[in-house]
């Protein structure tokens, strides 16, 4: 059976979308007839939309800048949905070597947490009412691994942002909800599986192979596996669901 969601005059920013789950959900809402605006902090953005179909708008930032945010994300038209997918992924260790990993830390909680706040502030009073916010959080955002304390501080804070915003733009029938991904073969996460690799002496096959026993269902997902749920939650069949945090992670963590 194939479900097609028809997004025809809508308008849709995804943010992080020059590639990996960004951009999946980018090519989606693109493909079902949305216009699309997708936003990255890398120049790649610009070329990237010229391989999307349909009406499609690149911007460039960097979303921990948030005089940038607000230059860059003032001029857009009023909006139906919300797509908070930027983030950075990084091993940040507590005995890792200073400054470097503290650097890292304070960059991926500017960019994760700080970002996705700017770019939402700056646009809460063009999203329309009844409109859609989805983040991107993490299987991680509700479990953990070690050494990548910044990157999970950070999509658990997604969650709990998610769940504030959802009471807070209730009374305009905005939905708010959080995706939580589990692994998915993009740029971040194959590296995270590199530097997983090097830190305990395994095989990336190796560790691929026991996280795929982990999950009910084997293998890992690309990132066009889960673009699905984005149109669902940013669809009129999702009007009722919002304050959510939902897994789609071929049954790794069931909670």
């Amino acid at each position: 059976m194939t479900i097609s969601f028809d997004f025809s005059g809508k308008k849709v920013l995804v943010t992080g979308a020059s590639s990996g789950i960004g951009l999946g959900v980018a090519r989606a809402f693109a493909t079902s007839g949305a216009d699309v605006y997708i936003l990255a902090e890398s120049s790649d953005i610009h070329s990237v939309a010229e391989t999307l179909p349909g009406k499609v708008t690149p911007l460039q930032c960097d979303i921990s800048d948030r005089d940038a945010v607000t230059r860059v994300l003032s001029a857009l038209p009023q909006l139906d949905v919300l797509v908070n997918n930027a983030g950075m992924e990084r091993p940040t260790p507590l005995n890792g070597p200073a400054p470097q990993t503290d650097d890292t830390f304070e960059k991926i909680l500017a960019v994760n947490i700080a970002g996705t706040s700017h770019v939402t502030r700056a646009l809460v009073n063009q999203i329309k009412d009844g409109g859609k916010i989805i983040l991107t959080s993490s299987i991680w955002g509700k479990t953990s691994v070690p050494e990548f304390s910044a990157y999970a501080a950070s999509k658990h804070a997604m969650i709990g942002l998610t769940r504030t915003w959802a009471q807070e733009l209730g009374p305009r029938n905005i939905c708010v909800n959080a995706v939580c991904p589990g692994w998915i073969k993009t740029e971040s996460a194959l590296a995270s599986l590199k530097s997983m690799a090097q830190t305990t002496g395994r095989s990336e096959a190796g560790i691929e192979a026991e996280i795929s026993a982990t999950q009910a269902l084997p293998g890992l997902m690309v990132a066009d596996d889960i673009a699905g749920l984005y149109l669902f939650l940013a669809s009129p069949a999702a009007n009722n669901i919002t304050g959510q945090a939902i897994n789609i992670d071929r049954g790794e963590v069931m909670v």
